[in-house]
């Protein structure tokens, strides 16, 4: 079931707006390629992770931490792709 328009809004914006335009890139790229794929269970964890600091949700995208275990798993595999971020030239 698809997200309703007002969550998937409020969702994007908070993903797209963390303060720095690394974590930006990193936590915004990766909402506008998975948010609407995701099913229930993937969209509360999302949720979980936009409560974190940035500095840890990029230190486990680059694996320079361990994510916490209740965080561990298939989605968190997503973010370390990276494959997601789209770099635009300056």
């Amino acid at each position: 079931m698809p997200l309703p328009e007002e969550i998937k809004r409020r969702t994007l914006w908070r993903a797209h707006h963390r303060g720095t335009k690394e974590a930006d890139m990193l936590i915004g790229g990766f909402a506008d390629r998975w948010l609407d794929s995701m099913d229930e269970a993937q969209f509360r964890w999302f949720e979980a992770v936009l409560e974190e600091q940035d500095v840890d949700i990029m230190a486990w995208a680059f694996q320079a931490a361990p994510a916490p275990a209740h965080l561990e798993g298939e989605m968190m595999a997503r973010p370390r792709d990276l494959d997601y971020i789209r770099l635009v030239p300056r």
